[in-house]
């Protein structure tokens, strides 16, 4: 398990987690992934993927954005959850996302280089 997330600044400050980024930019493991969806797009497999292009509402000021929106090449649509930790309120938003929509909600694990960059998907619809 990784360190406890650090924050800059005192009270009050727009405080932020170290090493999270600005909404719209990704982390070396979610471009990692874009470029395999953009593989899979090439092969015919999805026909469109966007980061962060759909915002789902969960409740009153409660949103949930996942890291992909996928539509597959039979027109399926998909939420991609790219992840090296899971923070419990993130398994929590995915599992009321999966119960309210009409999506497949997948999380997606990078697993070690030694494996052959492959992924591992765990499903939660």
């Amino acid at each position: 398990m990784g360190a406890p997330a650090r924050f800059r600044g005192g009270p009050g400050a727009g405080v932020l987690a170290l090493g999270r980024l600005k909404t719209g930019q990704q982390n070396k493991t979610e471009a990692a992934y874009g470029l395999h969806l953009k593989a899979l797009e090439a092969a015919g497999e999805v026909a469109w993927f966007a980061f962060e292009g759909v915002k789902l509402r969960l409740a009153d000021n409660t949103f949930y954005t996942p890291d992909f929106a996928v539509m597959r090449a039979d027109g399926a649509m998909e939420m991609h959850e790219v992840k090296g930790h899971w923070a419990d309120d993130a398994r929590v938003k995915i599992k009321v996302a999966a119960d309210r929509f009409p999506f497949r909600f997948v999380a997606i694990r990078e697993l070690p280089k030694r494996s052959g960059f492959a992924w591992e998907v765990e499903d939660f619809s």
